[in-house]
């Protein structure tokens, strides 16, 4: 699997890291910064990973800001792309199973490295549910991405 990352500053510590342990469950990572711990915009590396995965470049993503939230807020605008910022198992399995969830947000400030680590580990080796429930779910999340969609009756 290929598997994009990146972070703000305020996940740099982690992101090193992170990728790391990405590579040693035998997965590709593509690393799209930063690559020093200079303060920058979250936005920007958020919108690299989420474009990635909605090309298909990536199969899924990975982001670290200071509490995730910002990361993923910005991913999730992006068509394709089903975000969440994650801080813990049973949300990382229930966001993969019943979501199909393809970019994971993580807090690099109040999360320590162990813990994100077990979350990408689930969120990585956890696969989609193939109930019909869950997939008409999923399928009703990304009509929302289509700018016809005019939405559901009041």
């Amino acid at each position: 699997m290929r598997v994009a990352i990146a972070a703000d500053h305020g996940g740099y510590d982690q992101k090193g890291s992170i990728a790391d342990f990405i590579r040693s469950l035998g997965h590709e990572v593509i690393d799209f910064g930063p690559f020093s711990p200079d303060p920058v915009d979250y936005p920007d590396y958020a919108d690299k990973v989420a474009r990635a995965v909605s090309r298909g470049d990536a199969d899924r993503g990975v982001l670290l800001c200071g509490t995730g939230l910002g990361m993923a807020i910005t991913a999730d605008k992006v068509p394709g792309v089903r975000a969440a910022a994650i801080q813990s198992i049973e949300f990382a399995e229930l966001f993969r199973e019943h979501n199909d969830g393809n970019v994971l947000a993580l807090s690099g400030r109040f999360v320590g490295l162990e813990s994100n680590q077990r979350l990408v580990r689930i969120f990585l080796e956890t696969e989609a549910s193939a109930e019909a429930r869950h997939r008409t779910r999923v399928e009703k999340i990304m009509r929302e991405d289509d700018p016809a969609f005019e939405g559901v009756d009041a």
